[in-house]
Formats: C-alpha cells, sequence, structure tokens
C-alpha cells in the first residue's frame, strides 16, 4: 500500500516523517545514514538525492536513526537532537524521513528484515557510505545491499584543508573546546536551526 499522505506529522519543510516499517512506495531514491548534525558532506548528499530523485520523477527518502547508534551504545556525544536534525534534513527539499529507533530490538533485526523494509520502498538507488553496516551483528554491508539494490557509495566531502567532513570530527572538535571550527564544517547558526523555522 502506498503511504497515506495525510497520516503522519508534517516537518517544518514539506517532508513527511515515518516511523520505521511504516512506509511504502512505487519508486524513490533512498540515503541512509544517521546524519547527526547534517554537516557540509550530509548537505552536499541531501542535495544529490533530491536531484536525483527529481530527474527520475519519484520520491527522495532519508532513512536515519534516533539515537545514533553511537550513541546508543557507545555513549558519544549526539551532535543534534532528532528534531532539529529532521528540520535541518527537511531544509533541502526531501520528501519523506524515516526515524528508526535505533534500540537493542531494532539492532538485533537480521539483515532480511531491513532488505525488506527497503523492498518496500522500491528505491531506484540506495545511497550509503563505504563502511554502512546493518543488522544484527552489523551482518549486512554495502555488498549484500549491492545484491539486491542499485547501491552508490558517497564519496567523502572534505574541508578546505583537505581533512573529511564526518559527524566524528565534529564531536572531537567540541570535545576540544573548538566549536567555531566545528561550527564552520557544521555550517548552520549556533543557535537552534534556520533562520525564521524554530517553533
Amino acid at each position: 500500500m502506498i503511504a497515506d499522505w495525510e497520516s503522519h506529522r508534517p516537518l517544518s519543510g514539506h517532508a513527511q516523517r515515518h516511523p520505521h516499517d511504516s512506509l511504502a512506495l512505487s519508486a524513490s531514491i533512498v540515503t541512509i545514514g544517521t546524519f547527526d548534525g547534517v554537516h557540509r558532506g550530509h548537505q552536499a548528499l541531501l542535495l544529490e538525492i533530491t536531484r536525483q530523485a527529481r530527474r527520475a520523477g519519484c520520491a527522495s527518502v532519508v532513512y536515519t536513526f534516533d539515537p545514533p547508534p553511537k550513541t546508543a551504545f557507545g555513549g558519544k556525544m549526539q551532535l543534534t537532537p532528532v528534531d532539529e536534525k529532521l528540520r535541518r534534513i527537511s531544509h533541502f527539499g526531501i520528501d519523506h524521513i524515516i526515524v528508526a529507533q535505533f534500540d537493542r530490538d531494532y539492532a538485533a533485526r537480521p539483515p532480511e528484515a531491513f532488505l525488506n523494509e527497503l523492498g518496500r520502498l522500491n528505491p531506484q538507488q540506495v545511497w550509503v557510505g563505504a563502511d554502512f553496516r546493518f543488522g544484527a551483528g552489523r551482518a549486512g554491508d554495502v555488498a549484500t545491499l549491492a545484491r539486491h539494490f542499485d547501491t552508490r557509495v558517497i564519496e567523502e566531502i572534505g574541508c578546505a584543508e583537505g581533512e573529511r567532513i564526518s559527524s566524528t570530527r565534529l564531536r572531537n572538535l567540541y570535545e576540544d573546546g573548538r566549536g567555531e571550527d566545528a561550527r564552520r564544517l557544521h555550517g548552520w547558526p549556533a543557535e537552534g536551526c534556520l533562520p525564521g523555522t524554530m517553533d
């Protein structure tokens, strides 16, 4: 069954938020990741996903996790609360955002459950990072995805100094007291999300 557009809470943009295992689409372009901080690397990807979806005439979908796995099980700093993260993602014209509650039950799902869920989105492309893992014991990887879907590996985005922009790097900068350096990499105002979008 294709999604009932009126049954999900709209975000600050036009994106629709869905719990995992609740959305079905006739076609889509999907990207999967934590998107913690929605930094400049994420932003470049989101713009590309939107462009690809418009070219294909289908929906753009971000599949993300709350809390991020590294926060849930590794105790790492969470850069953005989920509502702020979703506002930032929505700003880039994404149509749907799936938010999986990342807990022990979710992490214990077999890879096949995740593949079946993705299959209901009928993705024409699935975009992930090179180190993406899924399913119990991190048994699924990019090669697993590629056996089922047209899988694209996201190119790393660097800063002016050539270093990779990543959520891990941002966390390290904040922990070192270098908040201004981190802000330049994530590219958002120090307070709130976007001017004029906070409740």
